[in-house]
């Protein structure tokens, strides 16, 4: 029996209320979260900063967002979504105001940190939404919430005409003002999720932490974080990295590379929800089969020398490798909430920061790359061997269950 049917009746529209505005929430957040996609070339060109400390910039944020998820995640399950939510905001839009004032590198790095917790949210709002919905549509609901994916495009189709106008320093200001905003919003206008509500009204304890981090002792866990290392990570990564990228090897302008950069964003997102979908109709492991497929070529192609590639056919390649993303993002999401029903907080907490890991990790690695080798599309050909471990990984591993589940009628008899 599913927690909304243990839980007291809910209203017709509170469970639609409660994704919609997480996610308006989530876009938010996702926008301060990838603000150095944009500000960073700015703060790079006004530091003199080399590739390698231009990715350890922009992933800084990704770091902190990546290593909060799994505690903030627990705590939404012990104080309840709307409160972790709200305060995670607030404390990302202060960070995000103090950024304005940083004038050194160390400074840019100490306040990214900071603006990081505006990326934690995602695991708050997984384990929030989730409860809302039967098992039947909680894929399609959390691949809706997952669609806030699409502040990344909000930054890079926006800030750089506000940097432009008043400097980089107004982008971060404006963004915590939003941030702002949407956490009185949020407070105001949702209500705690049903999961909480019975525990509270039952007066149920906390789980213990070892009670929490029991489903880590499982290998399918880590599997499903290197999915989601590939499928969220490797996005975070090309979204903060795109704009760098057309710039330095074809010259667009910035404005021009971020405006690419969000076009990209926008299906490796939108689509997301889509994702969703599939995952309850087809199943997620056809949709995790055709997103590691359709990303091996794309990554296999994307990995030839920079200079035979055409600007129109690099985005036509990079657009429908962000679209499979999307949809595999949402299908590793699918898995959680139906193996481990009791754990969402903690299971969604540890590959999500696995996912974020990737987006902090991976840029890195793409500016290291790129000043050993000097080819820029060395980035791509890390991203197919991750593409290439992880299918082999997950087709090993089906066939292994697909072997057990014809041995067990055969042991019963």
């Amino acid at each position: 029996m599913s927690v909304i049917e243990k839980a007291q009746p809910m209203s017709a529209g509170e469970p639609a209320k409660a994704l919609w505005i997480s996610t308006l929430a989530f876009t938010l957040c996702f926008a301060v979260w990838t603000i150095f996609a944009i500000i960073g070339i700015r703060i790079k060109q006004d530091l003199g900063l080399n590739e390698a400390e231009f990715g350890l910039l922009v992933g800084t944020p990704v770091l902190t967002g990546s290593l909060v998820r799994i505690v903030l995640g627990i705590w939404t399950e012990r104080y309840g979504g709307r409160l972790v939510y709200t305060l995670t905001m607030l404390a990302a839009a202060v960070a995000t105001f103090l950024l304005s004032y940083a004038q050194t590198y160390p400074q840019m790095l100490i306040a990214g940190l900071g603006v990081g917790l505006a990326g934690g949210s995602f695991a708050v709002g997984v384990a929030y939404v989730s409860p809302f919905f039967s098992a039947e549509k909680q894929g399609t609901a959390l691949g809706i919430f997952g669609a806030g994916n699409v502040g990344a495009a909000v930054t890079k189709f926006a800030a750089p005409f506000v940097l432009i106008a008043w400097g980089w320093q107004a982008v971060a200001q404006i963004w915590a003002a939003g941030l702002v905003l949407m956490a009185i919003v949020f407070w105001f206008s949702t209500t705690d999720d049903p999961a909480f509500r019975l525990r509270r009204e039952r007066g149920v304890g906390s789980k213990s932490f070892a009670q929490e981090f029991a489903p880590l002792q499982n290998v399918q866990v880590w599997r499903f974080s290197l999915y989601y290392f590939f499928a969220f990570g490797g996005f975070v990564a090309l979204s903060l990295w795109l704009p760098r990228y057309l710039v330095g090897v074809y010259g667009f302008n910035l404005e021009t590379a971020g405006m690419i950069a969000a076009a990209y964003s926008i299906p490796g997102s939108v689509f997301r929800a889509f994702g969703g979908v599939l995952s309850d109709k087809k199943g997620a492991r056809s949709v995790m089969y055709a997103m590691f497929a359709v990303s091996a070529v794309a990554t296999l192609i994307l990995s030839l020398p920079a200079t035979t590639i055409t600007p129109v056919l690099f985005i036509a390649v990079i657009f429908v490798l962000g679209f499979f993303m999307s949809l595999g993002k949402a299908a590793v999401y699918k898995h959680i909430p139906a193996y481990y029903p009791e754990s969402v907080g903690a299971v969604g907490g540890i590959v999500g920061m696995m996912g974020g890991l990737g987006g902090f990790i991976l840029p890195i690695a793409f500016g290291l790359l790129k000043d050993m080798t000097g080819l820029w599309s060395s980035c791509f050909l890390l991203l197919f061997a991750i593409v290439a471990i992880s299918l082999v990984w997950m087709h090993l591993s089906v066939k292994q269950m697909s072997r057990r589940a014809h041995s067990a009628p055969v042991a019963a008899t």
